[in-house]
């Protein structure tokens, strides 16, 4: 062999050969790094899906833990033991608690209230306040507010209660629905038997002293305030009245209409601390800021003037009220169309005992079910999402098919709320039964 064949077997690639290689080599790394990138938001994609599902699931469950409460009476709720009627059946009737105090608004959290004694609010005139004992009427239970970009109906809930709608941290989330609920906390109260027992005279019924000796697991007495009210129930009916003294606790005639009357009950009495067990929670929705400069918004319960947040992620509330006529039959309202009867198309139903002159809002005492729609995002933004990733749907903006953050005919936009486009969104949607309809 030649030493000039020696050297040809020995020579490299070529210049040429050597950028082929190198121009393969990168399209197959451009090849790996796009479906890198592309595998990286997919899986981000569906990460954030992941986490509003789980969100949005929490949020409908612990909301409908208070809204199955809403009108709650202890053991008074529709079916338990109502009023004897003349054959001596017990009858399912209306029932509310009967008010003695003169003055329940120093006990009931009355801030929220755009319903007060002798004012206007919305399309109803209240009455004027009580000078006999009454029956608690039904918007003092429970109403609720639609709103869109700019209003609310029927009327918009106090600043002094809530925070004003804006796009900053800290407002109410534009166009997002409120609702505020009562109910009593059966957890609470003293049950009166044995060591704990109430006096009455016997032949009218009216109560003369209420003794409490707490049994194990009821709360302590001192948690039972000197100006507090007391609710006496059983399961055919309660009253509310003002009392003085502890442990004997006697109602006093100076701060009440007339004396209390305990029917004859079936059931165990039960004495609560009408402060603070009668439960007022409010629903709604607050902007939060992000770590990173941008805004979601959170679901909040407000209990006893305090807010606690549940999740965050919610850019939408939204109520209808399902509401039974006196023909039995069902329909889904809106708040206003509750508050006015459906522009006065729809009957007050039967009133309990001892009404009020007039019963403005009385649909409130009529709804059987709730049907929550919520609107639930992630957290932060996505950029990396496709315009089709993006659509979502929501019932009420009457949109059938998924379509984009900002299509026209939607109620309210991410963008009028201030919350950018680049998220994933999910609509949830849950009917609730309400279990003590009758109040």
């Amino acid at each position: 062999m030649s030493a000039r064949a020696s050297v040809a077997r020995q020579a490299g690639v070529s210049l040429i050969e050597l950028m082929v290689a190198m121009v393969l080599g990168l399209l197959v790394a451009a090849g790996i790094i796009n479906v890198f990138l592309s595998t990286s938001s997919s899986y981000r994609a569906h990460n954030q899906l992941a986490q509003v599902q789980e969100t949005g699931r929490y949020a409908v469950e612990r909301m409908a833990e208070d809204l199955r409460m809403a009108n709650a009476q202890f053991c008074t709720g529709t079916g338990g033991i109502a009023s004897e009627g003349g054959a001596g059946i017990y009858l399912d009737g209306l029932r509310a608690p009967v008010v003695y105090a003169r003055n329940l608004a120093a006990a009931i959290n009355t801030k929220d209230l755009t319903t007060r004694w002798g004012q206007t609010s919305g399309s109803n005139t209240y009455p004027q306040a009580p000078t006999a004992p009454y029956a608690l009427p039904s918007f003092l239970w429970m109403r609720g507010y639609d709103c869109d970009e700019k209003n609310c109906k029927p009327v918009t809930p106090p600043t002094s209660f809530l925070p004003a709608m804006g796009r900053q941290a800290d407002n109410r989330v534009v166009g997002s629905g409120v609702l505020t609920l009562r109910y009593v906390d059966p957890a609470r109260g003293w049950t009166l038997g044995g060591g704990s027992y109430v006096v009455t005279e016997p032949t009218s019924g009216a109560v003369t002293s209420i003794h409490v000796a707490p049994s194990a697991g009821e709360p302590a007495l001192s948690e039972f305030e000197s100006a507090h009210l007391a609710l006496l129930a059983d399961c055919s009916g309660s009253q509310v009245f003002a009392v003085n003294g502890n442990p004997d606790f006697v109602p006093d005639a100076n701060l009440n209409f007339a004396a209390p009357v305990v029917r004859h009950a079936k059931s165990p009495l039960r004495l609560f601390d009408f402060n603070t067990d009668f439960v007022v929670v409010t629903y709604y929705l607050k902007v939060i800021a992000n770590d990173d400069g941008t805004t979601t918004g959170a679901l909040i319960r407000k209990d006893k003037g305090s807010d606690q947040e549940i999740v965050r992620g919610v850019e939408r509330l939204d109520f209808l009220y399902g509401v039974e006529d006196n023909n039995g039959n069902t329909r889904y309202l809106s708040a206003g169309e509750v508050d006015s009867n459906a522009g006065g198309s729809i009957a007050c139903p039967p009133p309990a005992p001892l009404p009020l002159p007039t019963d403005p809002g009385c649909l409130w005492r009529a709804i059987k079910s709730i049907e929550v729609h919520l609107l639930v995002s992630a957290e932060m933004p996505l950029y990396t999402l496709t315009p089709s990733e993006q659509m979502f749907a929501y019932q009420l903006d009457g949109i059938a098919e998924p379509a984009a953050p900002d299509a026209p005919g939607r109620r309210v936009t991410p963008r009028a709320q201030g919350f950018l486009s680049q998220k994933v969104r999910r609509e949830f949607v849950a009917l609730v039964s309400v279990r003590n309809y009758n109040p």
